[in-house]
């Protein structure tokens, strides 16, 4: 795999007044999301989830946070954090914490930390690596934390850092690549796009015609297109296997919504095992609540775009 140089903090000028770490990655690569706080916070996780949650450092101070895409199917997880990890440990970062996948808490230690919403940063449950490194210095030293996993048409890489804070703005920079960072169109499926071109490139996909009772987590009688094509998927690739997600809009307290979104997620499963004849152990059923809002639960139109359940792949090995 050839590896180009770029500034992985996306932003040359944050480099050079916070001192983070510039890394490689391999080409062509596509920046997905970016953020950058001045005067920032960031819980970063230095422990696995357990009897309920996971153990952070507080951090606070200049603070960015991206996402990339790695274009190609030949980006393996653990490849890829050997080599970052590799990058951090020869700056003089010491490793904190790292973990892969079920050792993290699968699930649990995905939905419970700051993660960039898909498509923009995926996680495949049962395949991704996390390191939380620092960096010591006379001013509390830099703070990075890389979460690494993979589609079965992509690599992606989110780059969490904290350092000092400055005081002053951080001027955003595109980051230099001695190769293109133009992506091929047909690396991202559209949200329109049948559901098996939807898991094989973006690795998830929302069950957008699903219907259920108002305040009950029975799913209506159907038929659903969207289950169909997902059992057809399923049934043609009996070595993958799914995570079922229920979301929730922001009303009620997270608590309930958890219970409810999972009961909703269950409710899906059923309908594959009882009319699609698919075996149980492939999917799981699972809720997070609103955590993870796809739009703004300030209008009528964002809750309901947050009322979804989506599938997520979680076999790509």
């Amino acid at each position: 795999m050839r590896w180009v140089t770029l500034i992985s903090a996306g932003l040359s000028c944050f480099a050079a007044q916070a001192g983070a770490q510039g890394l490689e990655l391999p080409a062509p690569a596509t920046r997905t999301f970016e953020q950058v706080e001045v005067d920032g916070a960031y819980s970063m996780p230095v422990g696995p989830w357990f009897e309920g949650r996971i153990e952070t450092l507080p951090l606070s101070g200049t603070f960015s946070l991206e996402a990339w895409r790695l274009a190609g199917n030949g980006h393996a997880s653990q490849r890829m954090m050997n080599n970052l990890a590799g990058q951090l440990k020869a700056a003089g970062y010491e490793v904190l914490y790292q973990c892969a996948d079920s050792e993290c808490g699968g699930f649990d230690f995905r939905f419970g930390t700051l993660v960039a919403g898909e498509p923009k940063m995926h996680v495949d449950l049962g395949d991704y690596q996390y390191l939380a490194a620092h960096k010591p210095g006379e001013d509390g030293g830099d703070y990075t934390a890389l979460l690494i996993s993979r589609s079965l048409g992509a690599g992606f890489v989110q780059i969490a850092r904290v350092g000092p804070a400055r005081g002053e703005a951080v001027t955003i920079d595109n980051p230099t690549l001695t190769s293109t960072m133009t992506e091929p169109a047909n690396q991202v499926a559209d949200p329109d796009a049948k559901i098996a071109e939807q898991l094989e490139l973006n690795g998830f996909a929302v069950l957008t015609d699903l219907v259920f009772e108002t305040g009950s987590s029975d799913l209506g009688s159907g038929p659903f297109d969207s289950l169909s094509q997902l059992a057809a998927y399923l049934a043609d690739h009996p070595d993958r296997s799914v995570a079922l997600v229920g979301h929730t809009d922001a009303e009620g307290p997270l608590a309930i919504n958890i219970i409810l979104s999972k009961r909703r997620a269950t409710s899906v499963r059923a309908r594959l095992i009882e009319q699609h004849d698919l075996p149980g152990e492939q999917m799981v059923a699972e809720g997070v609540g609103f955590l993870a809002p796809l739009s703004s639960n300030l209008t009528d139109a964002g809750r309901t775009q947050n009322r979804r359940v989506e599938v997520v792949l979680t076999s790509t090995r």
